[in-house]
């Protein structure tokens, strides 16, 4: 399901610094720095790298002497790679940008990537003064007011924010719902900002009629700080104001994740009732977010519930959710529930991964289900999914315990053969396994082979055989002196 509705605010452009730390950063030094540079990136042309020293370089006096004396005539396309590049050089960038000037009239891509530069560098009164020179252009925009607006927010200079937004009409720019749920947005995006962004537009909604979107803003903001009381507040206004709208899922998904994560459970169990019934859901964000706070919780009450709703609003569950699910069960042993799952994941075109057959493999030995045991490993193998090292020597210990040592010896015989490490703990069990029932052929056998391969037997394991075979007679004794020598000698190889 489509969690995308919110996406346009605010709007992508200017560049936002997801944008300009784009893949190709190959600077490993590079995290910690404010913005990248051309050093940074992994390719960039001669002639934009030569401008881009130039403009980090150079004395703001001589900037034009030595854009000139580089030869090169900047296109379009180059200056927007130069300014891109140039954000923590801004003194440089703007000398650059009027240099530019001279040569070609810059695009309105250009124009707003100055302010942007400028404003994320703290330098307002140069920003505002590239505004107007905007206005004299004819080419303010809206995506100019947003950068406006971020960059105050960033250094929480929210009244230069609101001013900004107030004197937009001045500029020509209509200050509309969309420039009124990007003035929200920024402020949101800092912490703990919520309340001022409500503020603003308690002030604003009669002048401006909110839609949907400013709705789902406002409650990611309660949202980051964990206010359940303003959140509830704030959905109903969203019903009354713009009805129930199918395709806000950010808004629905970020009420019922306020509740959820402030254990609200039930309350958001019935919400979610209530919005299936309008049409209306949250996306998987919400349902991979509860199932996870459920599972640490080991809310097995309310889980299963849950689930079933998910499923049953069409909401395709994946791998993560589904070993979310397992584990849970698996962890209160509830291994009826937990085949249940592992059955139905092919269903939702889900697939089994090795944490899934080893969570509930360790459930069933913990369950003491030694039949299951030896059955399940089979399947596993069968899938070609290993079990873990415990999780095999538990296995072991418990079949042996349940009078099953032939299906230990399988799994055993299976980690040799197919060269499987580490298996110095299940080598341990194995000896200790054997020698409590007394099967000494298979024990002498098992540890003279232990030893050809190099498998380290610990001290332990030498003193609980002793103590078990010099109760046996001398046959085992003489066994055991064998085992001791031979142990010895491997140690001191």
């Amino acid at each position: 399901m489509d969690e995308s509705f919110r996406g346009n605010y605010p709007p992508k452009f200017p560049p936002n610094m997801s944008q300009l730390q784009n893949p190709q950063i190959k600077n490993p030094n590079f995290q910690g720095k404010k913005f990248p540079t051309y050093l940074d990136v992994e390719y960039v042309t001669p002639r934009t790298r030569i401008l881009c020293e130039i403009v980090s370089k150079t004395p703001k006096s001589e900037i034009d002497f030595a854009l000139n004396s580089s030869g090169i005539t900047p296109s379009h396309e180059l200056v927007i790679e130069v300014l891109k590049l140039s954000y923590n050089s801004p003194d440089g960038a703007l000398g650059f940008f009027k240099w530019v000037g001279f040569s070609i009239k810059p695009s309105g891509y250009a124009w707003n990537l100055m302010v942007d530069l400028l404003g994320k560098n703290e330098l307002f009164d140069q920003m505002w003064g590239v505004i107007r020179a905007m206005k004299g252009e004819g080419l303010l925009s809206l995506a100019t007011f947003v950068s406006v607006f971020e960059s105050y927010c960033n250094v929480s200079n929210f009244d230069d924010a609101f001013m900004s937004f107030n004197v937009m009409d001045k500029y020509g720019v209509v200050p509309d719902v969309v420039a009124m749920n990007s003035l929200l947005s920024a402020i949101c995006m800092q912490k703990n900002q919520a309340r001022k962004a409500y503020k603003f537009f308690d002030e604003i909604k009669a002048k401006i009629p909110p839609n949907g979107d400013t709705f789902a803003i406002l409650l990611e903001g309660w949202e980051k700080q964990g206010n359940v009381g303003k959140a509830k507040t704030t959905f109903g206004e969203m019903v009354v104001r713009v009805g129930w709208e199918a395709k806000n899922i950010a808004a629905h998904t970020a009420f019922l994740n306020t509740l959820i994560c402030k254990s609200q459970v039930d309350e958001a169990v019935k919400f979610l009732h209530v919005m299936k019934g309008k049409g209306c859901l949250p996306g998987l964000k919400f349902f991979s977010n509860a199932l996870d706070i459920l599972v640490k919780q080991n809310d097995v009450v309310h889980v299963v519930p849950l689930w079933d709703t998910m499923v049953g609003c069409g909401i395709m569950p994946n791998l993560v959710t589904f070993n979310a699910m397992i584990g849970l069960f698996c962890n209160n042993k509830d291994v009826d529930n937990a085949f249940r799952f592992l059955d139905e994941m092919p269903v939702y075109g889900v697939f089994p991964d090795s944490l899934t057959y080893n969570m509930i493999f360790e459930c069933l030995i913990k369950s003491k289900k030694g039949r299951k045991v030896a059955s399940f490993f089979k399947e596993m193998i069968n899938n070609e999914f290993v079990p873990t090292p415990g999780n095999c020597a538990a296995a072991v210990d418990l079949l042996f315990d349940q009078d099953d040592p032939e299906s230990g010896v399988k799994i055993w015989n299976y980690l040799v053969e197919n060269n499987v490490k580490p298996v110095d703990v299940t080598a341990n069990v194995l000896l200790i396994a054997s020698c409590k029932i007394g099967r000494f052929t298979e024990l002498k056998r098992f540890a003279y082979d232990m030893f050809e391969r190099g498998i380290i037997i610990q001290e332990a394991t030498i003193g609980k055989l002793q103590k078990i075979l010099y109760k046996e007679g001398r046959s085992a004794r003489d066994l055991y002196d064998s085992l001791e020598r031979r142990w010895k000698a491997s140690h001191r190889l």
